[in-house]
């Protein structure tokens, strides 16, 4: 193998250190690696190797022409949102009908898992517990095609017997854009008299700690990473990165996530996944249960590496190598923690928590061409929380950093 090329959507900046190190293991093989990349910029430091822009309206089938002119002998897909992922999966076809293997979901089941309400049956039928809900047709609403006359009053009945309040998610999207909260019937009825754009999943609110897992790997080998917790779930969406994100020890949880673990391997062996999926789920304090699987890698997956001290990249791309993963749950070394500073990060500052943290990466979060600020993730092992707490609790009364908000929840997390 010579030449491996890495297809990717955003910016490189939410791989860091990872992509880069995995890269640099392959060149130390004589292996030469590409980025082929829609979205951002990407120099030396997001990645250091051949960078190729495309146009953000690249086809899958002009993708896999543009892989293959390159030469490639594999291609490895660390895209992200779903809308990439699925292009990625149909340019896994076309590149493999040219004898390029690429470490990528198959097509069909891409379809299933983008879809929000399909994953919702085959999570049921793998016997894992998901929100109670139902679907709203946003084609049947709006009359086009076949009119229903009684399908409002369907979705009302449907309704009252989930209860409310209710939340809305398109059943296509995946980044927690476009979710609607529905606290009674009059919400309802003013929803579906919109009526909405597009079709959605309304279900239930679970109220509970948000988190998501990665499993990494192919038939007969996955690696389940440890538990990301990214926030609490309630009645009205959040912004994604509005709390702290963290990894690290949680007995009672990690004890009763084995069995969410055992059945979800089996849901990717039986879906044939290749590569890395993203699992989110909210704990309630006595379970979990499971509001989608994203077939790409996830927001959290940096903190994951960080945790486990394993990296996802070098595992795709020892899939791309023909190599299976070792098996199994990845073991967790440590903490990784993960906070915004939507002000940004002074350079005296950055410098600081560079010299008293292992900070893992700090960088600008742009989401969809907006930019939310700084995002840092940091490390630290077992038994140094009041030292850490020490060195935050220092720098704020220094220098005003991190803001009392953002102290306040690494304190609790760290020193409850």
């Amino acid at each position: 193998m010579r030449k491996i090329a890495f297809l990717r959507s955003v910016d490189i900046q939410r791989a860091d250190p990872y992509i880069q190190r995995a890269v640099e293991v392959l060149t130390a093989r004589g292996i030469e690696a590409a980025l082929f990349h829609t979205h951002g910029q990407a120099d030396d430091q997001d990645f250091p190797g051949e960078r190729i822009r495309l146009d953000e309206g690249v086809t899958p089938r002009e993708l896999a022409d543009r892989v293959a002119r390159w030469g490639a002998d594999a291609a490895v897909s660390i895209s992200l949102p779903c809308d990439n992922a699925l292009r990625d999966a149909a340019a896994k076809a076309y590149l493999e009908a040219r004898g390029i293997p690429t470490v990528m979901t198959p097509l069909a089941s891409t379809l299933r898992l983008i879809d929000k309400w399909e994953t919702k049956q085959l999570l049921k039928d793998a016997g894992l517990e998901v929100p109670r809900g139902f679907r709203a047709d946003s084609d049947l609403l709006a009359g086009r095609g076949l009119p229903v006359p009684g399908y409002r009053d369907a979705l009302r009945v449907q309704a009252e017997q989930v209860g409310y309040p209710l939340l809305s998610k398109p059943v296509w999207d995946s980044t927690s854009f476009g979710i609607q909260a529905l606290a009674s019937p009059t919400d309802l009825d003013r929803y579906l008299a919109g009526p909405p754009e597009v079709s959605a999943v309304v279900e239930e609110v679970v109220h509970g700690d948000l988190c998501s897992v990665d499993i990494v790997g192919r038939p007969g080998a996955y690696r389940v990473l440890p538990v990301c917790w990214t926030g609490r779930a309630g009645a009205e969406p959040v912004f994604t990165f509005e709390d702290l994100r963290w990894c690290g020890p949680r007995p009672e949880a990690d004890t009763r996530f084995d069995d969410v673990a055992r059945k979800l391997v089996l849901l990717c062996e039986r879906l044939g996944v290749c590569g890395s999926v993203n699992v989110d789920m909210i704990y309630t304090g006595d379970r979990f249960v499971v509001l989608e699987i994203n077939p790409r890698i996830g927001g959290a997956t940096t903190l994951s590496c960080a945790a486990s001290g394993t990296n996802t990249f070098i595992t795709l791309t020892d899939l791309a190598r023909g190599l299976a993963p070792a098996g199994g749950p990845a073991s967790r070394v440590g903490w990784a923690i993960e906070f915004l500073v939507p002000e940004g990060i002074p350079e005296p500052v950055a410098a600081e928590l560079r010299e008293r943290l292992d900070i893992v990466t700090a960088h600008e979060l742009v989401i969809d061409g907006t930019s939310h600020g700084d995002i840092v993730v940091f490390c630290l092992p077992e038994g140094d929380e009041a030292q850490t707490v020490k060195v935050f609790q220092d720098l704020h009364g220094t220098t005003g950093f991190p803001s009392e908000g953002v102290l306040g929840k690494i304190c609790s997390l760290l020193a409850p």
